[in-house]
C-alpha cells in the first residue's frame, strides 16, 4: 500500500441506518510519502499505548480541546482527517450524537483497522455514526461544502502538501464551519525548542526503542523542525480562503492548535 493505494471506504459490518449522504467526487491514488505511510502502519499496534506513555495521558486533554475548538455540535456532519486510531473521531462522535455523522479518514489502513476494532469493543450507540475511509488529505474524496467541522490531529506535518491539505479542508467545509488542527508546536522560543529536542532524544526515542520502534520515532525531531510556525499556519489558512485563523499554543508551547473559520 504505497502511493498506488486506492481510496477505499471501509465497511466493518455495523448495522446500517439512514445517514446524511456524502457526495463523492473523484477517486485517485493516495499521494503520500511511501516510507511515512509504512511507518504509521508499523506503529499502529502500539500507537495508543505509546501516546499515553509519552504524554503521561495529556494527549487526551489536548484532543478534547481540539474537538471543542472545532465547534461541532449535535446533529452535525463532521470530518476527522489523519484520524489514526480514532481518538478525535470518537470524541467527535460523542459531540454530534446518534443523529450526526462522523467520517474518519487516514492513509494507513492498519490504523483504520485498529480504530474499527475500538469502535466495536467500545460499543457506544453514537459510535454507529462513524465511517472509516482510507484516503489522501490532499485530495479528499468528498464533495464541496459537506462538513460542519473538520479536525486533524498530528497529521498536517506528515502530508506531502500542507497548503493543498488546507485548501481541501476549506473546500469540503460548509460556510460558517471551523477547522481545528492539533499538532506539535514549532516554537520560536529557544528554550521550548531545546526542551522538545531533549524530550525526543531522552524520553521518546528510548521508550520507543523498548517497543522496537526507535527508528520510527526518530523522525519526530526533523518533522517538527520542518513544520510551520503558528504564524505560518495562520497565513496558509488565510491564503486557502478562511476568513479568520488563529493558532493557540498549549502545554507550555510544546503543542499548538490552529482554529480557522470559513
Amino acid at each position: 500500500m504505497a502511493s498506488s493505494s486506492r481510496l477505499l471506504q471501509l465497511n466493518f459490518g455495523f448495522p446500517s441506518r439512514p445517514r446524511p449522504s456524502i457526495p463523492r467526487h473523484k477517486y485517485l491514488p493516495v499521494r503520500c510519502s511511501t516510507d511515512r505511510q509504512a511507518l504509521f502502519n508499523r506503529i499502529a499496534p502500539v500507537y495508543d499505548d505509546l501516546n499515553d506513555l509519552l504524554s503521561l495521558g495529556q494527549h487526551r486533554i489536548w484532543k478534547r480541546m481540539a474537538v471543542s475548538w472545532s465547534g461541532s455540535k449535535m446533529g452535525d456532519c463532521v470530518l476527522d482527517l489523519c484520524c489514526g486510531s480514532g481518538d478525535l473521531t470518537f470524541l467527535l462522535s460523542e459531540k454530534v450524537g446518534i443523529n450526526g455523522k462522523v467520517t474518519g479518514l487516514d492513509f494507513s489502513k492498519d490504523q483504520l483497522l485498529i480504530a474499527s476494532s475500538k469502535q466495536r469493543s467500545l460499543s457506544k450507540p453514537c459510535y454507529n455514526n462513524i465511517e472509516w475511509v482510507e484516503g489522501d488529505a490532499t485530495d479528499l474524496p468528498f464533495g464541496d461544502r459537506v462538513f460542519d467541522a473538520v479536525t486533524m490531529g498530528y497529521g498536517l506535518r506528515n502530508v506531502v502538501d500542507r497548503r493543498m491539505a488546507m485548501q481541501e479542508m476549506f473546500r469540503v467545509l460548509k460556510p460558517g464551519g471551523r477547522v481545528s488542527v492539533l499538532d506539535f508546536n514549532k516554537s520560536n522560543q529557544p528554550l521550548v525548542s531545546s526542551f522538545q529536542d531533549w524530550m525526543i532524544d531522552s524520553v521518546v526515542v528510548p521508550v520507543a526503542t523498548a517497543y522496537g520502534l526507535a527508528k520510527e520515532y526518530e523522525y519526530l525531531k526533523s518533522s517538527i523542525r520542518g513544520f510551520l510556525t503558528g504564524k505560518e499556519l495562520e497565513e496558509i489558512a488565510l491564503e486557502a480562503g478562511f476568513c479568520t485563523a488563529r493558532h493557540y499554543e498549549i502545554s507550555g508551547g510544546l503543542m499548538g492548535t490552529l482554529v480557522a473559520a470559513r
